[in-house]
């Protein structure tokens, strides 16, 4: 194993991990560190300290008193700091990184014309990016949805708050990001339901005089009751806002 500095590409290894696993499961015995250990060419005791150092740099964890480990090196906090500037261009990078330690080439060399390679390369960043976005904020809360507690994850959904076509620059941020159940994603995208600023479900009364037993039982009696919180990666305020604005069915 090695005993240097971390490579940028162990650590982009690292970060793609640390948006995929809950916190609780930053451990050396847990079988997918072992493994990605064994890939990047580190124990996984080192593997496991470096999630818990990225970890320090995340306010969603460190609000809740939970710290991490404080040896987080200026490489980590500036890649940090990239990973939240462009999202889609740091999955991107997680996801090559990966595949060149698995010695997997980057579908790039693909038949046909230069402008349909050009096609499907974006079209394979495009759904790196979607399985990232979806694994992260599906671990953000535990494999369930924030308003009914379904942990099927057959029947979950990584809910854009903003939509895909309003924000491009976000359409990768897990903070744009809530784990739902497939009806209440089809609701939350239709306006019928919101967020409120103290993480509350408020249901559009619009929708409410239905007469339906099912949608009282399944998304009206759901009104006002708080959303489960995810262990990192927080809803941005800013996108809840914007969800209440221009989304959501106002009165």
């Amino acid at each position: 194993m090695a005993s240097s500095g971390w490579t940028r590409q162990q650590s982009l290894v690292a970060f793609s991990l640390y948006g995929r696993l809950p916190f609780g499961r930053f451990h050396m015995r847990n079988p997918e560190i072992i493994q990605y250990a064994n890939l990047i060419g580190r124990t996984p005791s080192a593997l496991a300290m470096k999630l818990s150092n990225i970890a320090s740099l995340d306010p969603a964890i460190t609000s809740t008193g939970r710290s991490g480990l404080s040896g987080a090196s200026s490489a980590d906090k500036a890649m940090w700091q990239e990973m939240q500037q462009d999202w889609a261009a740091f999955s991107i990078a997680m996801a090559q990184a990966e595949q060149e330690l698995c010695t997997t080439s980057f579908p790039t060399a693909i038949d046909g014309p230069s402008n349909l390679i050009t096609s499907k390369i974006a079209e394979v960043k495009v759904r790196i990016g979607q399985q990232f976005f979806r694994d992260a904020v599906l671990s953000a809360y535990n494999q369930r949805c924030c308003i009914s507690g379904l942990a099927n994850p057959k029947l979950l959904v990584a809910s854009h708050i903003v939509p895909w076509h309003e924000d491009e620059h976000n359409r990768l941020n897990p903070h744009n990001g809530l784990a739902l159940s497939a009806l209440h994603d089809k609701a939350f995208d239709l306006g019928m339901i919101t967020i409120d600023e103290d993480y509350r479900v408020v249901v559009s009364s619009q929708n409410t005089d239905t007469n339906d037993l099912f949608f009282d039982t399944a998304i009206a009696s759901f009104h006002g009751r708080p959303i489960v919180l995810p262990e990192k990666f927080y809803p941005a305020a800013k996108f809840l806002a914007f969800h209440r604005e221009h989304i959501f069915q106002q009165a």
